[in-house]
């Protein structure tokens, strides 16, 4: 673990808040757009880039969901392709959790601005389930519309044509429509079928081409850091291996990830009576839990918070968190709407449950806060040689 998880109890280390406009996801996609679509004399070339990405004639982004910069440093011997490439360390957004960093990633804008903020998010007196955009065990796509949940265009500056190559069951999500919009969608089935469909929009002519696998991310929800984490990420090293193969010339891979992962196993917390008796609703994840509190209780939950919990997490009013440009911006209404008044970020291994997401209680490894394992992410990229 990083020195952020081993932290001593009762000593809060200063957490480590998305770095926009710099070395962060937001950055990624514009950068690398900006190697393949305007003249050349146009180009922005950030410090961070890796050198052989710039000029190339065509980009693959390939995202690993879940693979953080400390896990793969601590298991370099297992994945000496990834090891192999050229990059930077970049930070993740703020939560650090699927939906609002592959939102940000797509779009280029911080989860402040876009609204998607979190893995459950309020939305007037319900909560809204952004992976599989639900309410409860409904469908909630026609009450929520995602594109009008998250209005921004996707990899501006792309033309609206770049493809997007992902599980085939994906395609149809609410999720998708909100964070990838009207991208040309290319399904897989199995890892091979990832390396068939890259190898196929690039002989077709695509500039550049986003591509996602989430094994790694699975194996550690289900099963945390162990075996089955080390074999998964050889399985992924063999499939960067794959992808570099199917490489025109002059074309580079860039990989990336939307965050990594603290063990978090048993280690729970419940919310205490105390607590729960000014919340009036419960929404974000484990660890980015948001409290929303009863009419003229929130500065009461901060002190109730802040005094159980403040061993453990990072306890913050919504107006620090804005302060403090964790989200990078001012949100607008409807977003800020979306937000609660007291936040739990824990900096220590554990997690903050709620009771109506049964499904959260299983997971081993976890992701959202600010710490160093679940912030700091790979920039790695590889270049075919020219013919």
């Amino acid at each position: 673990m990083s020195d952020a998880s081993r932290s001593e109890p009762g000593r809060a280390p200063p957490p480590l808040v998305p770095d926009f406009g710099g070395r962060c996801l937001t950055e990624v996609v514009p950068a690398l757009l900006a190697q393949v679509q305007p003249p050349a004399h146009e180009r922005i070339v950030p410090a961070w880039l890796p050198e052989c990405v710039q000029g190339a004639r065509q980009i693959v982004l390939l995202v690993l969901d879940g693979l953080g910069s400390a896990q793969l440093e601590h298991r370099a011997r297992l994945a000496p392709v990834l090891s192999s490439g050229s990059g930077v360390t970049l930070t993740s957004v703020a939560p650090s959790t699927t939906a609002a960093a592959l939102t940000s990633l797509a779009t280029g804008r911080a989860p402040a601005v876009h609204g998607v903020v979190g893995y459950r998010v309020a939305v007037g007196g319900d909560i809204l389930n952004v992976l599989g955009w639900r309410i409860g065990d409904r469908d909630a796509r026609r009450v929520v519309p995602p594109r009008a949940f998250q209005p921004f265009p996707v990899f501006p500056g792309g033309g609206g044509s770049t493809p997007v190559v992902s599980r085939h069951d994906y395609g149809a999500t609410g999720f998708t429509a909100a964070h990838l919009g009207d991208a040309a969608l290319h399904g897989w089935y199995t890892p091979a079928g990832l390396v068939v469909e890259v190898g196929r929009v690039l002989a077709g002519g695509a500039p550049f081409v986003y591509a996602y696998y989430d094994g790694i991310d699975r194996t550690a929800h289900a099963l945390g850091l162990g075996e089955h984490y080390d074999a998964e990420l050889r399985a992924v090293d063999r499939l960067v291996g794959d992808v570099l193969a199917v490489l025109p010339p002059d074309a580079v891979l860039v990989v990336t990830a939307d965050h990594g992962q603290v063990e978090v196993g048993a280690s729970v917390e419940v919310l205490g009576g105390d607590v729960m008796d000014c919340v009036e609703l419960i929404s974000g994840e484990g660890r980015f839990r948001w409290l929303h509190a009863r009419r003229g209780a929130a500065r009461a939950l901060w002190d109730i918070a802040s005094s159980r919990y403040g061993h453990l997490a990072w306890v913050r009013s919504i107006e620090q968190v804005l302060d403090d440009g964790w989200l990078g911006g001012v949100p607008v209404p409807e977003v800020r709407a979306r937000l609660g008044d007291v936040v739990l970020v824990p900096f220590a291994p554990t997690a903050f449950l709620d009771p109506a997401d049964t499904g959260e209680q299983r997971l081993v490894c976890r992701h959202g806060s600010l710490t160093d394992d679940e912030m700091l992410v790979p920039l790695l990229a590889w270049r075919a040689p020219a013919t």
